[in-house]
């Protein structure tokens, strides 16, 4: 009895102060991730006031977070549209891949980590964070904006990499070598191409299970589907997370509106306790000596991914004020960052500071990402852009012919 007594207090307690957290980071324009994060740190181990009987409450909570957040960016799309964006956005997202991934691996392996904190950091450093970038979007008004279909598909190219790169991760991480890891691979591709498939050709026929006009029996529906195909998918190898993602891809319709906005708050609320949880198990006296490396390694990447959005943006055409809001909008990096250093954190024989360091370079791109994308609004940004539009007109008519 007393420990069920100190686990409602100590969990009412962190909720109440999420609460004020998200309400001040609003009023503040900025992203509540980074609050939750610190919350995390201040409560546990090494913090000013660690927790001990809620531990458990937030480890379980926080599985749920990462899949609500995937069923929620599922629902976001159809498959006909997820794989319509697949086949135009591709070379996007190769060299997306390949401008943010190979830094993160090359810093691992300079730090002298193994190639296996490697892979780990390169998956870090690759993915955006859709919800972050989603709300810094619709803040700043961008959502009908050229560019934003643009933004939105290399999110979509990095999701699906995840669906491929996750298993291929967990596999490294069980040490279950070469062989392991082309099987774990192997079930994650037919396993997507299946499910994309179904959902495809019988997307329609899965939403009719449920009824968007009873939202009891609807949330109860698509949570109950939600969590047992994330669990088949981890039972599989192919993570819980990806399985959460598909789910929300094979809805579609009324169905996936309604669910969308009853999943919403207990989205928010689990995500926070995701956020949460991660700051929990890292130890803020682990931050302080990956700070350095953790801000050159954000000041390279958020600089590989302005490349990346700006040349996106480029080949369809985009004017160049919508290049550099594309490739400034894609910078922060949040959810998937964590969920990659979690599930290394959580495997032995892992360098011990890459949790401090994925921490604080998920903070620094966080933080500082949302407000340097308002950089193409201000008026010195827009007049630079015109002197030097000014000046290559002049230099192409004073170029002989």
């Amino acid at each position: 009895m007393h420990h069920t007594t100190t686990l409602l207090i100590e969990v009412g307690a962190l909720l109440l102060l999420l609460g004020l957290l998200g309400r001040i980071s609003r009023r503040f324009g900025i992203s509540p991730i980074p609050l939750y994060l610190f919350a995390g740190l201040a409560f546990g181990h090494g913090g000013l006031l660690p927790l001990s009987a809620s531990e458990e409450f937030f480890a379980v909570g926080a599985e749920i977070g990462v899949i609500l957040l995937l069923v929620m960016l599922g629902l976001e799309y159809t498959a006909s549209e997820l794989v319509g964006n697949l086949r135009a956005a591709a070379p996007a997202g190769l060299v997306d891949g390949a401008l943010n991934a190979l830094p993160g691996a090359a810093f691992a392996l300079l730090l002298g980590w193994g190639w296996v904190a490697a892979v780990v950091l390169a998956g870090i450093t690759w993915v955006s964070s859709s919800g972050v970038i989603a709300k810094v979007l619709a803040d700043l008004g961008r959502l009908g904006n050229r560019e934003t279909p643009v933004i939105l598909s290399v999110l979509v190219i990095e999701d699906l990499a995840m669906a491929l790169y996750l298993p291929l991760l967990t596999a490294v991480l069980a040490g279950t070598g070469l062989i392991g890891g082309g099987i774990a691979l192997a079930v994650a591709v037919f396993t997507v191409v299946v499910v994309l498939v179904v959902a495809i050709r019988y997307g329609n026929l899965i939403s009719t299970m449920f009824s968007a006009k009873d939202p009891e029996a609807l949330l109860l529906g698509v949570l109950g589907l939600t969590l047992l195909v994330a669990g088949i998918a981890a039972q599989l190898n192919v993570s819980a997370a990806v399985g959460a993602f598909l789910v929300g891809i094979a809805l579609s319709g009324p169905v996936a509106h309604n669910a969308t906005e009853l999943l919403s708050p207990l989205r928010d609320l689990f995500a926070a306790v995701f956020f949460v949880f991660f700051g929990l198990a890292t130890d803020p006296r682990d931050i302080p000596p990956v700070l350095l490396p953790a801000l050159a390694l954000a000041v390279i990447t958020m600089a590989t991914k302005v490349v990346t959005g700006y040349v996106a943006a480029k080949r369809v055409g985009i004017a160049i004020p919508g290049r550099w809001r594309a490739g400034l909008g894609l910078m922060p990096r949040g959810e998937f960052s964590i969920v990659i250093a979690g599930l290394a954190v959580a495997t032995p024989g892992i360098e011990p500071q890459l949790a401090a360091l994925a921490t604080a370079y998920v903070l620094i791109t966080v933080v500082s990402g949302p407000m340097l994308a308002r950089i193409p609004d201000y008026p010195w940004f827009k007049k630079w852009l015109a002197e030097r539009s000014a000046a290559r007109r002049r230099t192409a008519l004073a170029a002989p012919d």
